[in-house]
């Protein structure tokens, strides 16, 4: 199976999380990751344009082949699931305005290819990337999360590509 260098997003509307890593379906590396920080005083439009533009910034520096994104979750309320909706929007355009192909993963997805149980909680999910990784320095939790949702498509794109090679000897 050929390299794929992938790009992971947590989208949120104070933090989202980005992670890279690299891999062939069998091994995988770290490459990189990071927090994109919104200050709370920006108006919502202007917390869109800096994720949308700090996201542009990272994948031309990174290039990788596939973003994929963390699905919507169940919010606690209407207003908290519409502003991550609109945070996930501007992943996406950034991901799509660079000729990413975009997949999305739900949490439970992403906790099962990760962690092995879909009702991981954060402190596992981060632990677990902390150890696949060798990382041993703290790891932000929106950080850890994406390269989690990055984990998951390598994993998920290897076992098709597999399935698909079974499929057509």
């Amino acid at each position: 199976m050929p390299l794929h260098r992938i790009i992971g997003i947590d989208p949120g509307s104070q933090f989202t999380g980005y992670g890279i890593v690299e891999g062939d379906g069998s091994r995988l590396r770290h490459l990189a990751n990071g927090t994109i920080r919104l200050r709370r005083q920006l108006p919502f439009p202007e917390r869109l344009r800096v994720i949308y533009q700090q996201l542009m910034e990272v994948i031309r520096g990174c290039e990788p082949t596939s973003m994929a994104v963390e699905d919507v979750f169940i919010a606690k309320n209407a207003r908290s699931a519409l502003l991550l909706g609109q945070a996930r929007g501007a992943a996406i355009l950034a991901g799509v305005n660079s000729g990413l192909p975009v997949f999305e993963y739900s949490a439970l997805q992403i906790k099962q290819a990760v962690v092995g149980y879909g009702k991981a909680d954060k402190d596992q999910v981060q632990n677990m990337i902390r150890n696949l990784f060798v990382i041993r320095e703290p790891l932000n939790p929106n950080a850890a999360d994406a390269l989690a949702v990055a984990i998951c498509h390598m994993n998920t794109h290897a076992s098709r590509a597999r399935w698909s090679l079974a499929d057509h000897p």
